[in-house]
């Protein structure tokens, strides 16, 4: 028998009590678990319109299977690597698209608010059903390092290391702005609907969200790098198709409800909430802190990364050079990759 494993599944966590203090009934977490069956586990959190495939296969690679795999910087010989959909996703976990158990019908605008906070606590669970008793680490990025960063304050005997990538203590209100767009852009769609849209493809305004985002993901020196003003056809250019295709690419996979429901719990985002303030919180964190800021990020700056880590007592800063900004924890893996492979293995 392997002492290796790949299999995704999904795990029923019951009810869950939310901060809003709402009951959510019956709640599941889809999930994938790829690597050594006894190796320490590593639970890796997903950004904004990720999924629990940060693996995958061969046919379906996962998000992040350059950075995770038998030979990779999270090296899955030694680690057991597990990934959840997010509460309120729309890839398998409970969130807008799934059934309300009290009314047999979509949840939709009517599923309870979430922070996220709650998608930890969901995760916390989780893992209580899967029989882990421990992580040997927590690695995310963006709203997958939001994630990270609770999972610190929240449960700090549980997890060991925390690795937070590209994310901030608190969301900046540079952040909350360009989800302003993206949510005003989707809920002034007339096929919305009020969210009882028909199809999520349907829905135009989740691409235009999309763009938005695209734009703040990189540095405008690699979109000139890339496109400089060259044109697709007589009428268009590069960079707009680009930003087109980027839109109806996530408008084919991702439900525009669940796209407003994390929004809304990123905007939230404060380690400081009910804590004294984020810099009280950073000195009650326990666990080792390995943090990475990336240049040219507009939406998390390097600086309030390493403010944070350097408040942290137990803590290491990296600072990456490149062109990408914040989609630099998505790719350029040998410039960081090592950074990573190396915490872990000491």
């Amino acid at each position: 028998m392997s002492e290796y494993t790949y299999q995704t599944g999904t795990v029923l966590i019951g009810d869950l009590l939310l901060e809003s203090g709402k009951l959510l009934k019956g709640a599941e977490l889809r999930y994938e678990l790829s690597g050594r069956k006894t190796g320490p586990v590593i639970l890796v959190c997903h950004a904004l319109t990720g999924s629990h495939l940060s693996v995958g296969t061969e046919k379906q690679p996962g998000w992040w299977r350059e950075l995770i795999g038998p030979s990779g910087y999270i090296n899955t010989k030694g680690f057991l690597v597990l990934t959840f959909n997010v509460l309120g996703g729309c890839d398998g976990s409970t969130g807008p698209a799934s059934v309300n158990p009290e009314t047999g019908e979509q949840y939709r605008m009517a599923f309870p608010e979430l922070t996220v906070r709650d998608i930890v606590k969901a995760q916390y669970q989780a893992l209580e059903e899967l029989g882990v008793s421990s992580l040997e680490a927590v690695i995310g990025g963006s709203l997958g390092g939001m994630q990270a960063l609770e999972w610190g304050l929240l449960y700090p005997s549980f997890v060991k290391k925390v690795f937070l990538l590209a994310s901030t203590p608190y969301f900046s209100d540079y952040g909350i702005a360009f989800n302003t767009i993206g949510k005003t852009a989707i809920i002034s769609d007339p096929n919305w609907r009020e969210g009882k849209y028909e199809r999520p493809a349907d829905v135009l305004g989740l691409r235009v969200a999309r763009m938005a985002g695209m734009v703040t993901y990189r540095s405008p020196e690699l979109f000139q790098k890339r496109f400089n003003r060259s044109k697709a056809s007589e009428e268009i250019y590069q960079v707009e198709s680009y930003l087109a295709y980027q839109g109806e690419k996530l408008a084919n996979r991702f439900d525009p409800n669940s796209y407003l429901y994390l929004m809304a719990a990123m905007n939230s985002h404060d380690i400081g909430r009910d804590r004294g303030g984020w810099k009280e919180a950073a000195s009650q964190f326990q666990p080792q802190l390995i943090a990475l800021g990336y240049t040219n990020d507009l939406i998390y700056p390097p600086v309030l990364i390493k403010e944070f880590a350097h408040l942290v007592n137990n803590s290491t800063y990296y600072e990456i050079e490149t062109l990408f900004g914040h989609d630099g924890f998505l790719t350029e893996f040998d410039k960081w990759g090592n950074l990573i492979s190396r915490h872990l293995e000491n």
